[in-house]
């Protein structure tokens, strides 16, 4: 008897070249470009195939962008050989393509294969009648994204967007043609691997991992002391697996077997289909279970799964992967309030510490596992526990997912659509429902994705930003959002919740954007008010908000030439997309310090500026627990240098902020807030306990001067529950000031402190920070020592300035009198630092610096 041969792979990544095909090329490069091209990276576009060709300048650098903009209304060809010998046993040959970016040709051997037009899917094409033996040319064949785009947007019918191109008439990454932090360069290549798969009689298709878990008896949502969470806890494995067969393949049956292992289980289970195709299903039970947490709320077991497909008794095919066992649900319960928004995971409701993610990269092929792994460095740093893949850009690698399943790092995930009205007809629909129901089955396994967003904030701008007469009668996604992506998510997981747009109030009656109900984006205080007006608004939860600040001065000096370098100069506005954006910074900054005239005093200023405008709004938003659940803030990351609402820079560099997320989502905080009680303003404050363990002792809260002399105290004993918040009023004499610039409140509990300052910087008698220092060299780097000999405001050293790879571990520190902090400074291997540079005072930075100067 012959057995079947297992499915064969064969990379397709090597020998590539590119070549345009089109006239718009410089004339300097015209001869070069249209002959024999240039060698060709795959995975990669052409935009990076260029650059290392030597061509064209590093479009992140100055005014590139412009310069280059010819690449995006170009069409492209890429070729290479490879070398195919058919087996004995070989019946079907695919050519599968994970990616393709994005209007392609594919031709074999001269034969035109198919034409795609969505970035965000993959496609398989079966070329076993094209496939010879030796040498065969495979060519793929890029139209110009710029001018199909346009052309699409007349064809379907113009619909309003929020860029300069009609990036919602094509499947391709929204943020790609630009965006208010993003450059436009309008990319073409094969962007992701692309193989040809060799099999013969059946090969399994979509692989659905559906892992849940029942409650454990120990859990109730809210401890009183250490748990025992997974008690009775029961797990459930649900695995389809598509099986495809080969046409005039073998009869019979095929088996699909699933074998589940690890934390000391060893399950199996198998399902029989027609060899001919279908969905075989297997199901395993899981007593006592080890359930997935997210990270602060306990482990992240995960299980190891394998499915195999086996025709005539031989396996053909066999797919790997892990997943983690949890319950999940959004409640959006109408209340005295009007309609919650809570994560809840296995039945313990989970205060959202989030961010905003965008592509790490313009280019996105760069990123890879050990860029992901840093970015969640960071995140976990910050004390994120739930990134939001927003729907402008892409749906990440796998490898995003299953750091994130390791860390403990939720997910929530739009669907690709962001800030623009969508054609519901075709060729759209089928393209939307195809990449929808691939990218739903592949994110399965994952135990940290909690939820499916079908847009971002797309019912909001029809309702608010006159979009409406624009569609004269239009299609404009709603029906992908209420009917189409709910159906999907259903039909293809069925284990997660699904909301339509960001931000949503549930109640389509209800405005998207009403703060009572569901989630809320707030950008009125960015665009047009100060950042102290963020506490206004006591959402339910909060989906989006953030602040601008510059990139740091390493990032900033390496992409921009301007020389003099200034806020206004060419190459920094340049690397400023958002409207009005330096505007902005300098209205949203004079309430609080003088605008300096010195571009490294401009720099920090904007830089602390932008960390306490989200430092503040964090605090106020935990401080209101549990009427709201949720803080999401825009945004963790950058895709180039630019000045933009990021944490971390697009060279990878933490910004103060990511440092002024760490201090506001810490586990238990102490924040003053104000507060209205028995009809009269004052201050409270608010202790929240976001961790397992109750929160005892006595609560001290004092009113000092800038010396550090106490005025007035009080002191409560409290006793905090797991996960719960508490408010203490403040009497007047604490809570009012005989001296408002010069006095400040400070409430600690145990080494947990928050502060209170009752002049705004600019109107306060803040002097010349009085520091004394030290330096002392450590294994990894250095450790400085510094103590205040008067009140000195958020101490930052920008170690960037130092060596581009310096780090700190701390920033934003705030000693009063007498008070001393060590600060943890890491250089690669073989750099050493400048003891004297280390506290310079254009390094070592207060707030009390910019006051000062500001006088």
């Amino acid at each position: 008897m012959t057995h079947p041969s297992p499915r064969r792979t064969a990379p397709l990544h090597t020998g590539w070249t590119a070549r345009s095909t089109s006239p718009r090329v410089p004339e300097h490069l015209a001869e070069h470009l249209a002959g024999p091209g240039v060698a060709a990276t795959v995975p990669g576009c052409i935009h990076t195939d260029l650059l290392a060709a030597g061509l064209i300048p590093d479009p992140y650098l100055d005014d590139h962008e412009r310069l280059l903009g010819w690449i995006g209304r170009c069409d492209w060809e890429y070729t290479t050989t490879f070398t195919h010998a058919a087996g004995p046993d070989d019946a079907r040959h695919e050519l599968a393509f994970d990616g393709l970016d994005t209007v392609a040709t594919v031709l074999l051997n001269g034969t035109e294969v198919a034409r795609t037009a969505n970035q965000h899917r993959s496609y398989r094409f079966d070329v076993t009648e094209l496939l010879t033996d030796g040498d065969n040319e495979l060519v793929v064949r890029f139209t110009a994204p710029v001018p199909y785009a346009d052309a699409q947007s007349l064809a379907l019918g113009q619909r309003p967007q929020v860029n300069h191109h009609p990036f919602n008439a094509m499947r391709k990454m929204a943020s790609n043609f630009g965006w208010d932090w993003g450059i436009d360069v309008a990319t073409v290549g094969i962007w992701r691997p692309v193989r040809l798969e060799s099999w013969r009689a059946a090969r399994l298709g979509a692989v659905r991992v559906l892992a849940t878990a029942s409650s454990g008896t120990a859990e109730t949502g809210r401890g009183t002391g250490p748990r025992t969470p997974d008690d009775g806890a029961r797990g459930h494995l649900e695995v389809r697996a598509d099986v495809a067969a080969a046409p005039g393949g073998v009869g019979g049956t095929a088996d699909v077997s699933v074998r589940l292992a690890g934390r000391q289980v060893d399950l199996t289970g198998t399902a029989t289909v027609p060899a001919s195709g279908g969905t075989a299903v297997v199901h395993l039970e899981v007593p006592d279970v080890d359930r997935w947490w997210p990270r602060g709320h306990g482990a992240q077991p995960l299980y190891d799964v394998e499915v195999g497909l086996a025709v005539g008794g031989a396996v053909v095919d066999t797919w790997r992967g892990r997943t983690g066992f949890r319950s999940t649900r959004l409640d959006q319960v109408p209340d005295d309030d009007g309609t919650s928004f809570t994560l809840v995971v296995n039945d313990r409701p989970v205060w959202v510490k989030g961010a905003n993610w965008i592509p790490d990269d313009a280019f996105v092929h760069r990123v890879d596992r050990a860029r992901y792994a840093r970015r969640l460095d960071q995140a976990e740093h910050a004390g994120i526990n739930l990134l939001r893949v927003w729907g402008g850009g892409i749906y990440e690698a796998d490898d995003f997912y299953e750091l994130c399943d390791e860390r403990g790092i939720l997910t929530w995930q739009d669907f690709a659509f962001a800030c623009a009205a969508y054609s519901e007809d075709e060729p759209l629909r089928s393209e939307v429902e195809a990449e929808a129901r691939e990218n739903v089955a592949r994110l399965t396994p994952h135990p940290s994705l909690v939820l499916w967003n079908g847009s971002n904030e797309n019912v909001w701008g029809v309702q608010e930003w006159g979009w409406e007469p624009l569609l004269e009668g239009r299609s404009w996604g709603w029906g992908y959002y209420s009917e189409l992506l709910p159906t999907v998510v259903a039909e293809v997981d069925g284990t997660r919740p699904y909301t339509p747009s960001s931000p949503w109030s549930e109640d389509p009656a209800v405005h998207p954007n009403d703060p009572d109900h569901g989630s809320m984006h707030s950008w009125e205080v960015w665009n047009r008010l100060d950042w102290t007006r963020y506490r206004d608004d006591v959402p339910r939860f909060m989906a989006e908000f953030g602040w601008q600040g510059p990139p740091t001065w390493a990032t900033l000096t390496r992409a921009v030439s301007d020389d003099p370098l200034t806020p206004e100069s060419p190459g920094m506005q340049v690397h400023q997309k958002a409207m009005e954006g330096n505007k902005k910074l300098s209205l949203g900054l004079v309430p609080h310090l003088a605008l300096p005239d010195d571009m490294e005093d401009w720099h920090w200023a904007m830089s602390w500026n932008q960390a306490t405008a989200v430092q503040v709004a964090v605090e106020h938003l935990r401080s209101w627990a549990p009427r709201c659940t949720g803080s999401v803030v825009w945004q963790l990351n950058d895709c180039w240098p630019v000045t933009s609402w990021a944490a971390v820079d697009g060279d990878e560099r933490p910004k103060p902020l990511l440092f002024a997320l760490r201090h506001a989502h810490a586990d238990r905080l102490v924040t003053v807030q104000p507060r209205r009680t028995h009809g009269r303003d004052g201050l409270a404050a608010v202790l929240v306990n976001d961790s397992d363990e109750r929160w005892t002792g006595d609560v001290v809260v004092q009113r000092l001067d800038d010396a550090g002399t106490e005025l007035a105290k009080t002191c409560e004993r409290v006793d905090v529950a797991p996960r719960s918040t508490h408010t203490l009023p403040l009497p007047d004499d604490v809570a009012g000031a005989g001296e408002a610039g010069g006095e400040l409140v400070r409430a600690h509990l145990g080494d947990v402190r928050g502060l209170w300052f009752f002049a705004e910087p600019r109107d306060s008698a803040l002097a010349a920070p009085v520091l004394e220092t030290t330096v002392e060299p450590t294994g990894d780097g250095y450790r400085l020592r510094v103590r205040a000999q008067n009140l000195v405001r958020d101490l930052t050293l920008l170690a960037d300035k130092l060596h581009p790879d310096a780090r700190v571990d701390d920033q934003l520190v705030t000693l009063l009198p007498g008070e001393e902090v060590a600060l943890h400074v890491t250089v690669p291997d073989g750099v050493t630092l400048d003891a004297e540079a280390m506290v310079a005072p254009t390094v070592l930075r207060s707030l009390n610096q910019l006051v000062v100067a500001g006088r």
